[in-house]
């Protein structure tokens, strides 16, 4: 079976129907289908509350988390052993802080990072991405 780690940009990407969402729906499909799992740090989950809230405000983010939590997506806690891993990721590969726990957790199940996000050009070949336009 195939792991896959969602990033802030691509849940965004995904909730949005933003160019590349049909993508991440067929991702969620195959989760549903048992082909795949769909994985995301709750760190990255929070970036996306906070980008709605922002963008939108309290009702719309509220809104947005509703709709994530039936996604056939497992949601991954930060403990302290991953902040940990997610701050080596960091320093290493100069990565925002939110950003280095969607690395690190694709490190830590060899998974497919899913990302619109370009700053995740500089990781080399530690784990495969699946490029989405924005």
């Amino acid at each position: 079976m195939k792991t896959y780690v969602l990033d802030a940009s691509a849940l965004l990407v995904f909730l949005q129907r933003k160019a590349s969402a049909s993508k991440v729906g067929e991702l969620f499909k195959d989760a549903l289908r048992g082909r795949a799992e769909v994985l995301m740090s709750a760190v990255n989950c929070g970036g996306v509350y906070s980008v709605i809230l922002r963008e939108h405000g309290q009702q719309q983010a509220e809104a947005a988390m509703s709709a994530i939590y039936p996604l056939p997506m497992r949601m991954v806690d930060a403990t302290p052993q991953r902040s940990l891993r997610a701050a080596e990721v960091k320093v290493r590969y100069k990565l925002y802080y939110v950003d280095s726990f969607a690395a690190a957790l694709a490190i830590e199940y060899k998974a497919t990072l899913v990302t619109s996000d370009n700053d995740f050009r500089n990781v080399g070949s530690m784990f495969s991405i699946l490029w989405l336009k924005s």
